[in-house]
């Protein structure tokens, strides 16, 4: 196990960018926990999710930043999750290719339909069409709110717009 030089990591970035897959593998190599911030809005049931309230969804994120270490990814930029920025050790922005991350959810879909792939929800058509709203919402607009929004935080915010630098990246600083 490496000694991490960051006991905090928040990823951001759109549907399709690589966020889950990057949080296991850092998570995996610097031994610490992560948490998708799509669980902490949604509480999982087999029998369907069910949206937590904004006071249980607060609790639960306030736990998981009183930890002394975690790693946190989602989509979400809004102001309940402002904390999670103050609070980061490294913000890492996620700007994969608009094309990428449009094929990422087209594949993504079929293999949680053919159940090659496991899914936090139930992969409906509703849901595949809203991620690409959802990843054009993004480009759009969340993009430009994060770094408004958050902006002030630049000196702890690395933009990745390629998966092997984050590797090495990460080899180099832990």
């Amino acid at each position: 196990m490496k000694k991490a030089i960051y006991k905090r990591i928040h990823i951001i970035g759109s549907v399709g960018s690589g966020k889950t897959t990057l949080a296991k593998e850092i998570s995996s190599w610097l031994d610490i926990p992560y948490y998708e911030l799509d669980n902490v809005v949604w509480i999982r049931h087999k029998s369907g999710d069910k949206r937590r309230t904004e006071q249980e969804r607060e609790e639960y994120l306030k736990s998981i930043l009183q930890s002394d270490n975690w790693i946190i990814e989602g989509i979400h930029n809004e102001d309940w999750v402002s904390d999670c920025f103050n609070s980061a050790d490294l913000i890492l922005f996620l700007d994969t290719k608009y094309s990428i991350r449009t094929y990422r959810i087209i594949k993504r879909f079929l293999k949680q339909k053919l159940r090659i792939e496991k899914a936090n929800y139930k992969p409906t058509l509703d849901i595949f069409f809203k991620m690409f709203k959802w990843n054009r919402y993004f480009e759009e607009v969340g993009k430009i709110n994060f770094f408004n929004n958050y902006g002030v935080y630049k000196d702890k915010i690395k933009v990745i717009n390629n998966a092997k630098y984050i590797k090495k990246y990460f080899k180099r600083h832990s």
